[in-house]
């Protein structure tokens, strides 16, 4: 009898143990990691649809338009005529789509 009521405590104690700790890993997940995921996934998106033409700004903050665009690089043209070459992950938003959505 003794036994029994040692297991039902210790099995009752590991359940009191374990729930919180599942809750704390889906909250984990919903406010850490699957708002990452979107973001990612909403930048790797803005790169793909960049075009000649488009007004961007990068992460280090220069607005430009692109003028020419290879797989993995952009040339934009800055306002004193200045071209220069990034990266396409370096863009942060697409100021051309940012602008006519003001608009609306």
């Amino acid at each position: 009898m003794t036994s029994t009521v040692i297991l039902q405590a210790a099995n009752g104690n590991m359940l009191g143990t374990v729930v919180p700790m599942v809750l704390i890993m889906v909250v984990f997940y919903f406010f850490m990691i699957r708002p990452q995921v979107k973001k990612a996934k909403d930048h790797k998106k803005l790169v793909a649809e960049l075009g000649k033409g488009d007004k961007v700004i990068t992460t280090a903050g220069i607005h430009g338009k692109i003028v020419d665009l290879n797989d993995t690089t952009f040339l934009i043209e800055v306002e004193s005529g200045a071209k220069i070459r990034f990266d396409k992950s370096a863009v942060s938003l697409d100021a051309t789509k940012a602008v006519t959505a003001a608009k609306a």
